[in-house]
């Protein structure tokens, strides 16, 4: 099987042994019938494969979020949303085809999608720039939210991306200000967003249309401030250690819903989004209108101002408070004597 995951090897040698059943009968075992044995096979199968994805690791499930057959923006559109009609340009530079976006029906609403796109072969790898946008990418991505905010249509952001492009280009053309200016603007357009984190959710690049009333995450997907395995070689030198790494993040959808990060994880079919593209794109649909409905009953005033408290909620801590500090005067005889003082 192409693009076999290590920790779905019990599985495939499974459906192995059953397609080989089912397509050489004479070979089954002579003390049952073959139906019984279809059928123990079938049990087995399934058993494994919920024992296997009800226990996934964080790095296996960075590992199927980054699934080479998951779908992406482009595949949730056929199957979420209907009638899109794709816009381009950021009307400054260039066409950035990382980034996607137009108008779109999701359910009976009419609403302005944008999402990163990912390629399926070398070919279109390149076109879309591994699925990294650069600063065109950002611009055109808040032309097209500056215009849904204009004739108060919705905005629904699709998340999957690994970073922001890094390169030279990028970099002359400001990509760290393109990024900052969608923050702050996104914190201040009056129509609802609702954000979806379909893949990877890398760093700023994901946090450029990420500021949403509600951010969404579905069930294999994660968000984290960098990847594993940038994580590894900073703090552990090493990439070996991309497992440990992933752990000690919490960067899956389980670890954000309990941080509060997100506001809802997206359930997807046995095995990941790509087993069965449909159900997966059916169940975004599902939750996306859910929390859509939710938040256009809110008056703009008091959404604005959710919007602007749910994100100063976030990134708690605890402050150490600091030992008393013992201090040493000289007395009147010469003798040292010895005061503690509470810290300041």
């Amino acid at each position: 099987m192409k693009h076999q995951l290590d920790f779905e090897k019990p599985i495939i040698e499974l459906q192995a042994k059953l397609d080989e059943l089912r397509d050489h009968p004479e070979k089954h075992s002579l003390d049952i019938s073959f139906e019984e044995e279809i059928q123990l096979i079938e049990k087995k199968l399934d058993e494994t494969r919920r024992q296997i994805f009800s226990n996934l690791s964080a790095w296996e499930r960075v590992q199927l979020a980054r699934h080479p057959k998951r779908p992406y923006t482009l595949d949730y559109l056929q199957t979420a949303f209907r009638d899109f009609q794709e816009l381009h340009g950021d009307r400054l530079y260039a066409e950035d085809r990382a980034m996607v976006g137009g108008f779109a029906k999701l359910g009976d609403h009419r609403v302005v999608v944008i999402g990163t796109q990912k390629g399926r072969d070398t070919k279109e790898n390149i076109l879309r720039n591994f699925g990294c946008a650069q600063p065109e990418g950002y611009r055109k991505a808040l032309r097209l939210m500056r215009l849904a905010n204009k004739f108060s249509l919705p905005i629904i952001s699709l998340i999957d991306i690994s970073g922001a492009y890094p390169g030279i280009g990028s970099e002359e053309r400001h990509v760290a200000e393109a990024i900052a200016v969608n923050l702050r603007e996104m914190t201040l357009l009056e129509v609802p967003i609702i954000a979806a984190v379909i893949g990877e959710g890398g760093s700023g690049g994901a946090l450029g249309i990420g500021v949403a009333d509600r951010v969404l995450i579905l069930e294999n997907a994660y968000y984290s401030v960098i990847p594993p395995e940038g994580c590894a070689a900073i703090l552990w030198k090493d990439r070996a250690a991309t497992a440990k790494a992933a752990e000690a993040l919490r960067i899956t959808a389980k670890d954000l819903f309990e941080f509060k990060l997100v506001d809802e994880i997206v359930p997807e079919p046995l095995g990941g989004a790509h087993n069965d593209p449909a159900a997966a794109g059916e169940n975004l649909k599902t939750h996306l209108l859910k929390h859509l409905n939710e938040v256009l009953a809110l008056p703009v005033a008091e959404r604005l101002k959710k919007r602007y408290e749910k994100y100063r909620a976030h990134g708690h801590f605890l402050e150490k408070v600091a030992a008393p500090v013992e201090k040493v005067e000289p007395s009147v005889n010469g003798a040292a004597t010895a005061t503690v003082s509470p810290a300041a």
